[in-house]
């Protein structure tokens, strides 16, 4: 049993924490918002991000960061933009000892950095990893079969991770490429919800299939300009991620795209279906992609629809006018 502490109690935070406290490690769940708390204290669930998914008693609930002391585990739950605020808070009282696992999938706004690296640098004494992978909340919670990916620089930590959060319905396999297992996580949202733009255009599986496949290749071209091994996007962080993403209604950021393909405005698209990690990671994507002078043309028709007032049929347009090329430029496959 271990003493582990969630930060965070939006769906996928409290999917893990009903599914720590079921295998039965000692859990707590911190949130900044009182209200979260009181809701689940009353309910024993949280209807607005988790419905119908029951938060066992024995996870505490707090609102006081200070609980982070003492735990061998703490892990970030969060979405993208408040990371490393959070964090920095959380620097204050947790203690060198204690693991860091972050969840978020996305890119830092300005910096264009990776949770990781914003991780290490608001906790700098601690040791970190990442969790991710194929891997809905809304299933996690009720204890469906699931498989992520562990990734870190310390082989200790990773074997820490495994070995203590692996269940009969949890199986974690462990990768020592965190920026290509971080960059799938967070990339693939960009595919989502470009591959749900084209679903509410009325589109087909074989526009989807397309988009998919290029947009792993994409992907994979950007993460190993950027260090990453290309074999790491065959696998669950990269394919695994994708797939689940572009084609689950579970997916906010394949829903939105759907609003969008519908012709609803990617702003008022986005403020219905709530946390869309692709939006914003679009434009960090697109940014990122420039600056590594890396080709990203969904990335870039989709920056286009979202960012610039382009109509999502003339990007499809454009992607289909392409220049001809050989699909295997580079195999990313090795």
């Amino acid at each position: 049993m271990a003493k582990i502490i969630i930060l965070g109690s939006g769906g996928f935070g409290l999917s893990l924490a009903i599914m720590c406290a079921n295998a039965g490690h000692d859990v707590t769940v911190w949130s900044k918002f009182r209200d979260e708390i009181e809701a689940i204290e009353r309910t024993g669930e949280l209807k607005a991000k988790l419905p119908g998914c029951k938060v066992p008693k024995s996870v505490k609930l707090t609102t006081d960061i200070a609980e982070v002391r003492g735990k061998e585990l703490a892990i970030l739950g969060i979405p993208t933009a408040f990371c490393r605020s959070v964090c920095e808070e959380a620097a204050k009282y947790i203690e060198p000892e204690t693991i860091v696992v972050n969840t978020a999938k996305g890119l830092e706004g300005g910096t264009l950095k990776t949770m990781s690296e914003v991780t290490e640098e608001s906790l700098p004494k601690n040791r970190i990893a990442i969790l991710t992978g194929p891997s809905h909340a809304e299933e996690l919670a009720r204890g469906i079969p699931t498989t992520v990916t562990v990734a870190s620089k310390d082989p200790e930590v990773m074997k820490y991770v495994q070995t203590t959060l692996i269940s009969a319905n949890f199986r974690i396999y462990s990768n020592h490429d965190v920026i290509g297992c971080e960059l799938g996580g967070s990339l693939k949202n960009v595919i989502a919800l470009a591959a749900g733009v084209c679903d509410g255009l009325g589109l087909g599986d074989n526009t989807k299939a397309a988009l998919m496949t290029r947009g792993i290749r994409e992907i994979a071209t950007l993460g190993v300009a950027m260090g990453a091994e290309s074999s790491t996007f065959a696998g669950l962080s990269g394919i695994g991620d994708l797939i689940v993403t572009c084609c689950s209604m579970h997916s906010r950021n394949r829903r939105a795209g759907i609003l969008i393909g519908q012709g609803v405005s990617p702003a008022e698209a986005v403020e219905r279906v709530g946390t869309v990690e692709g939006y914003s990671c679009t434009k960090n994507a697109y940014e990122l992609a420039k600056k590594l002078g890396v080709e990203m043309p969904i990335t870039e028709q989709l920056y286009a629809v979202l960012f610039e007032g382009q109509p999502a049929n003339a990007s499809i347009r454009a992607l289909m006018e392409r220049p001809s090329k050989n699909e295997t430029e580079e195999d990313f496959l090795g």
